[in-house]
């Protein structure tokens, strides 16, 4: 009796191990929701696209950790561009978040990338003219304004490494053309289901 106890704990810890295990790589490879990015850019925006090539808008929470990994694949698709589109980092600010309250390790990060603007977007405003809703969401407009990307440069929440979307990324800012124009993103949702307040 004492064996069978002890084996029907061990099934049940391995029963606990494995659902654990099923669920972070669920969460881990669960994307967050797809932007409705308008097909051409938008006028209304306070952004200004670039004449002579490319516009990368990437927009973030400044207080998700999961875009972490997404900022760095980031750097990595601009050093591997010989010649960098115009290129807006976008983070998030509530009206009613106190003072720096962007200003995290993710808006530091950034700060350090050459030849970024960074963008305090007050309330989401240019998230919503651009319909982000994850953070980490990557758009890479043409010079004539026509959308070409949208989507994640991570494989998967939180990890770095070479993925599909940055390698389409860096093919269509180098070469002009790729396999593919979009892929998951990866990371929290930028504002609550309310659309109030931002989510982490």
């Amino acid at each position: 009796m004492r064996k069978v106890w002890l084996a029907a704990g061990v099934l049940t810890w391995l029963g606990c191990v494995m659902w654990g295990i099923w669920v972070i790589w669920a969460y881990d490879n669960r994307p967050g929701a797809d932007a409705h990015a308008p097909r051409q850019w938008p006028l209304q925006s306070a952004l200004v696209l670039a004449a002579d090539g490319p516009t990368l808008v990437f927009v973030a929470h400044p207080q998700c950790t999961c875009t972490r990994a997404s900022l760095e694949e980031l750097a990595e698709v601009l050093a591997r561009s010989p010649k960098r589109p115009r290129t807006y980092i976008v983070f998030l600010r509530p009206s009613i978040a106190g003072a720096g309250w962007e200003q995290t390790d993710l808006w530091r990060r950034a700060s350090a990338l050459p030849g970024v603007t960074l963008v305090r977007d007050g309330d989401g405003a240019e998230a919503r003219r651009f319909g982000v809703e994850t953070s980490g969401q990557t758009l890479l407009y043409d010079s004539h304004g026509q959308l070409i990307y949208s989507g994640g440069i991570t494989g998967s929440r939180g990890h770095r490494g070479d993925n599909a979307g940055e390698a389409a990324l860096v093919s269509l800012i180098t070469r002009g053309q790729a396999k593919q124009h979009g892929a998951s993103v990866f990371g929290c949702p930028l504002f609550s289901p309310a659309d109030q307040a931002p989510g982490n």
